[in-house]
């Protein structure tokens, strides 16, 4: 299937899903038909921050059209910053949406996860991850939820992480599991894979929401699924 991704933003997470999707085609022994638009970080930071839904649904609505009009069948935004208006978006796209949001209110539900954290930007951890897990106990960082915002706002514009940057995100993490009581660590920001990629043990349990995506859209990509 002729998948269609709306990228840039930012771009560490732009080459996380690239290379996942040309692994997957790899091992899989598939053919990966793709194709990109970019979007601009600073602007999608700002609409997510002023709540301005209508603004980024109209970016998504042209660059998806140049997708539509590439043969796309379906497409996905790869960013979870990018989903505080997907619902809006899902409602005019002229592409069917492979939904991140839906995707880890899944794997949440197939892991029997009922108290989770998050670290993300400060939208995502303030509503609770959009408000998407129904029936779940969800839980920010109560002490350095804006300091994992700003951490994670200059990692996604940089696409590189500092020491001083993972220190931050390690440190919530352990907060969140051992304080907080959370079962797991929603990685609730596609450029945390430059933290926790690889790998990396955390010294906590974590859903890396971007790899469950990728995953997804791999899946419809090669046959194997229904995207969700």
């Amino acid at each position: 299937m002729h998948i269609g991704l709306i990228v840039g933003i930012g771009p560490a997470a732009t080459d996380y899903y690239y290379r996942y999707l040309i692994s997957a085609a790899a091992r899989l022994g598939g053919d990966l038909e793709l194709t990109m638009a970019h979007a601009d970080t600073p602007t999608l930071l700002r609409n997510q921050t002023e709540g301005n839904i209508g603004a980024q649904v109209d970016i998504y609505l042209r660059l998806t059209e140049r997708l539509r009009r590439a043969g796309v069948a379906k497409m996905a935004v790869t960013s979870i910053a990018g989903h505080f208006c997907i619902d809006a978006f899902k409602q005019s796209s002229p592409v069917p949406v492979i939904d991140l949001l839906e995707v880890v209110r899944k794997e949440v539900a197939r892991r029997g996860l009922k108290r989770v954290g998050l670290i993300g930007t400060r939208v995502v951890m303030e509503s609770r991850f959009y408000g998407a897990l129904k029936g779940v106990e969800v839980i920010a960082p109560s002490h350095d939820l804006l300091q994992v915002h700003e951490a994670y706002v200059a990692m996604a514009s940089a696409g590189k992480a500092t020491a001083a940057q993972k220190e931050v995100f390690l440190r919530a993490g352990m907060s969140l599991t051992r304080e907080d009581g959370c079962e797991s660590v929603l990685l609730a920001g596609t450029d945390l894979a430059l933290v926790f990629g690889g790998g990396f043990a955390a010294g906590f349990d974590t859903l890396d929401c971007a790899e469950a995506h990728a995953k997804a859209i791999a899946n419809l990509a090669m046959g194997l699924g229904d995207g969700i």
